[in-house]
């Protein structure tokens, strides 16, 4: 009850100078709503990106040519993942249920007097299975489209609209460098995922990517791997770097030139990396909290100076020192939590505004319950850490000399 008694003091007291302990309570405001606004984007852009990935199954596998570092290009091998690589992976390994290769490049698509630059992708018919890519309107090619090497595209909602074909668009017929191609699907919107643009982007038949971009883009393409269930997916990556390895040369101190990633270990990563970003920040802004203690505790001993009659009275009617200890311990963690709790609600505001303001399609912000409680949490130490000294040096004063202070 006394407790409950103090914070009502507190707060009639911090309410007696407004601008006071607003300016007081700054430093906190400002670490809290910036570690607040962080937290926010990047939990945001992480809920975001892991539903995106989770969306593509847990048995997804990829796997990616290992370029080598600048200094050592001059003399290490050419780096080659092959079409050769992808069959014989899908014959040899086991536990793979359907593999693409995946061929990229830049094409200029016209269609009549319209063009629009976008990223070509050559796959096979595996590809929208693997990766979860929906058509919404047409289909995708099938196993009979690549073996009569037929000319035809699938294309992403943006391409639709930079392109302007109207009515229908399945059947319509786009130029793709020297190549003319069959639009028969259009795909669902996806929206960008780690700033890539999902439905700014053209599928064509693996030949046909050979055509457009020839052979030495063949020789570096990136696989895209569905094992036939999550138990297996350790196994078909053991399979596949062995497969590789034999096909490649490597002797055992060789590096693999090569990578392969599992959803798993992207996903690890992907936390580590934006759990790093927003400890430093954190760390960079505690300064911050630092600067507000110090407010803190000056405000705190202003007031120890202002009320030093008030103590007095206090003490002369029976009021022991863990009392008057207590009284402004706790008048300096309410500071603190309300500058705390201001600061919350900026930080989310401010992550709405950057969310809303940076041209790129980013996640609506997400605060975690942890967040908050270890804003207030933060809050709460440097109210009890700052204030400490101002409510001793109160409880110390003696109850006389504080009756007789002007």
């Amino acid at each position: 009850m006394i407790v409950f008694e103090n914070f009502a003091i507190a707060l009639r007291a911090l309410k007696a100078n407004t601008l006071r302990s607003i300016l007081t309570t700054l430093g906190i405001i400002i670490g809290t709503g910036a570690v607040i606004a962080v937290v926010s984007i990047i939990q945001g852009l992480q809920a975001m990106i892991i539903g995106e990935f989770q969306g593509s199954g847990a048995t997804m596998i990829m796997v990616f040519p290992n370029r080598p570092e600048r200094g050592e290009r001059s003399v290490a091998k050419p780096v080659r993942l092959t079409l050769e690589d992808a069959e014989a992976i899908a014959t040899r390994v086991p536990g793979v249920a359907r593999l693409s290769p995946v061929m990229q490049g830049r094409a200029t698509a016209l269609y009549a007097d319209r063009e629009h630059g976008t990223q070509v992708l050559g796959v096979n018919e595996y590809y929208p299975d693997i990766a979860n890519q929906q058509v919404e309107r047409g289909r995708f090619f099938s196993t009979f489209d690549l073996e009569q090497r037929r000319k035809v595209a699938v294309i992403g909602r943006e391409v639709l609209d930079e392109l302007r074909i109207a009515g229908d668009p399945i059947g319509k017929e786009i130029s793709l460098g020297q190549q003319r191609a069959t639009v028969i699907g259009v795909l669902e919107k996806q929206g960008q995922t780690l700033g890539r643009n999902r439905d700014d982007l053209i599928y064509v038949p693996f030949p046909l990517g050979l055509t457009l971009f020839g052979k030495a883009a063949a020789e570096q393409v990136s696989l895209e791997i569905d094992a036939q269930s999550v138990e297996v997916v350790e196994q078909v990556q053991d399979g596949v770097r062995q497969l590789l390895r034999q096909r490649h040369g490597l002797v055992a101190k060789d590096k693999d030139d090569f990578h392969i990633f599992i959803q798993d270990q992207f996903l690890r990563l992907l936390s580590r990396f934006l759990g790093g970003v927003t400890a430093v920040v954190a760390g960079v802004v505690s300064v911050s909290l630092l600067v507000g203690g110090i407010g803190i505790m000056n405000i705190m001993l202003v007031s120890v100076t202002e009320r030093t009659r008030e103590i007095g009275v206090r003490k002369a009617v029976g009021g022991r020192k863990r009392d008057i200890l207590l009284q402004f311990l706790i008048e300096s963690v309410s500071l603190s939590l309300v500058g705390g709790a201001i600061g919350i609600l900026l930080g989310y505001g401010l992550g709405a505004l950057v969310v809303g303001v940076v041209p790129y399609d980013l996640p609506p912000p997400k605060v975690p319950i942890w967040a908050v409680m270890l804003a207030f949490g933060f809050s709460s130490i440097v109210g009890v850490v700052f204030g400490l000294y101002p409510a001793a040096k109160a409880a110390r004063l003696d109850p006389i000399e504080a009756l007789r202070y002007e």
